[in-house]
């Protein structure tokens, strides 16, 4: 009977946490601007600079009643990544989880262009000493259905390249 009482009280509460805002989770202009890229991308992506680039898929989608962004690199493919955005306090936070096997988590830098998001290493988990890993990561917003992502790694305590992704809006 306690059992019977006690699904029954949660299930009553349960429409209070599905109505709840997204807005309860905090605010902030820049995590409310990448929440509108919710969707799939197409394009091309390649080392920055590089005369060669291969197809590049990425979707977003909005999770947790609003309060994380997640982002699937190369959904379905051996070597798909994710990465998901979030509030932590104020802070605007990414951790990616990399085919790399390690995950840094990011911080984006206060101020900055009115279109793009710049993010700062922060600390990472399966970190070995001099290991690759993605460092920095920019995000610049080009118009509503197009943007740059430029993912820079770093190995034994300097830069060692950089990633650039040129995506559409899928409709």
């Amino acid at each position: 009977m306690r059992t019977a009482l006690t699904v029954a009280a949660l299930l009553a509460a349960a429409p209070s946490f599905a109505s709840e805002p997204a807005s309860s989770h905090g605010s902030d202009a820049r995590f409310d601007r990448l929440k509108t890229l919710a969707g799939i991308w197409k394009g091309k992506g390649g080392e920055a600079g590089a005369k060669e680039s291969f197809e590049a898929i990425l979707t977003y989608r909005v999770t947790g009643a609003g309060s994380a962004l997640v982002e699937t690199m190369g959904p379905g493919t051996e070597h798909e990544m994710i990465t998901v955005y979030h509030l932590d306090g104020e802070d605007l936070v990414l951790t990616h989880y990399c085919a790399a096997g390690n995950q840094p988590t990011m911080r984006a830098a206060k101020g900055g262009a009115a279109d793009s998001i710049a993010f700062d290493f922060l600390r990472a988990s399966n970190l070995k000493a001099g290991a690759v890993h993605m460092h920095d990561a920019r995000i610049r917003f080009v118009d509503g259905d197009h943007i740059v992502s430029e993912w820079t790694s770093w190995k034994d305590g300097k830069p060692s390249g950089t990633m650039r992704f040129e995506l559409a809006r899928q409709k």
